[in-house]
């Protein structure tokens, strides 16, 4: 999410978002690698279930576009799907992972600030950021379908396979039909100590829990889906070298996971790379 923002809180609405939304919600159900990444095993998986304060190896590292204001990043049938923000520079795409290039791309004209993104069946949903609205496309197509209205900010997104869960940058995560978009329920995300923890950002539903990117910071949270109980930190500090900094280079912001191959993904605003990584207890 957020970073420099300068959109102004007030815009309109998209005046047919309410109709299509309905229908459309209606059918939801540069460089090469610098290395490859090695088959996962169960005794190395790649989110460790156990740790508490986790660190990071790197496995891989591929290209990412440094001009991409990354707000929603997924992995879909071998390819990466990114969301763009700020207004003007809004984008859908689809990303080959190991060359970093765009093979599909769609502006999303102003006055909208894209976020985050989440695939249900043969459909992505593409939130903005405080235009109250939701575009939905055609998986394989991009094609515009429609659109549905929803109340509060858009930061986060991510589907379980029964709800869409939606963060707004505060300590509150949203559980959609994803039909409707109704909110069916919402959990408060607290630390183990009972803290409420705010800024939740990017969202990924990893093995039965939600990560969560925490808004300018290097830490992502486990979340518990049931209970909102943080029970892990992932701290990336250095995990983009400061020789691949720039005065361009923003925050860390973007998680996508393969179940297939267990492999986690993550990057940041306007990075130059993407990484593989994977979660393990940190060394004392």
């Amino acid at each position: 999410m957020k970073n420099n923002r300068t959109h102004p809180r007030s815009v309109p609405r998209l005046l047919w978002g309410c109709v299509l939304g309905v229908i459309v919600f209606g059918c939801l159900g540069c460089d090469t690698p610098v290395a490859s990444p090695p088959p996962s095993t169960a005794s190395h998986p790649a989110l460790d279930s156990a740790c508490r304060d986790c660190s990071y190896d790197v496995l891989a590292v591929f290209p990412h576009d440094p001009s991409a204001f990354t707000q929603g990043l997924l992995y879909e049938e071998g390819r990466l799907y990114e969301s763009t923000g700020l207004v003007g520079e809004s984008s859908l795409r689809r990303v080959n992972l190991e060359t970093g290039t765009v093979e599909n791309h769609i502006d999303v004209a102003p006055p909208y600030f894209a976020e985050v993104l989440a695939r249900v069946g043969d459909r992505l949903i593409q939130l903005t950021w405080q235009n109250n609205v939701a575009f939905i496309y055609d998986f394989n197509t991009f094609a515009l379908l429609g659109s549905v209205e929803y109340t509060g900010e858009g930061w986060g997104l991510t589907y379980d396979g029964t709800h869409l869960i939606r963060s707004d940058g505060s300590a509150t995560l949203y559980f959609h039909d994803p039909t409707t978009f109704t909110v069916e329920k919402t959990i408060t995300v607290r630390d183990a100590d009972g803290t409420a923890v705010y800024r939740l950002n990017e969202l990924e539903y990893v093995r039965g829990e939600i990560l969560a990117n925490v808004w300018q910071t290097d830490r992502i949270a486990i979340i518990q889906p049931d209970t909102g109980r943080v029970r892990g930190w992932i701290d990336l500090r250095g995990l983009l070298p400061v020789t691949d900094r720039t005065f361009n280079t923003d925050v860390l912001n973007g998680i996508a996971y393969d179940p297939e191959g267990d492999r986690l993904f993550v990057t940041g605003k306007r990075w130059k790379k993407l990484f593989q990584i994977r979660v393990r207890p940190a060394r004392r």
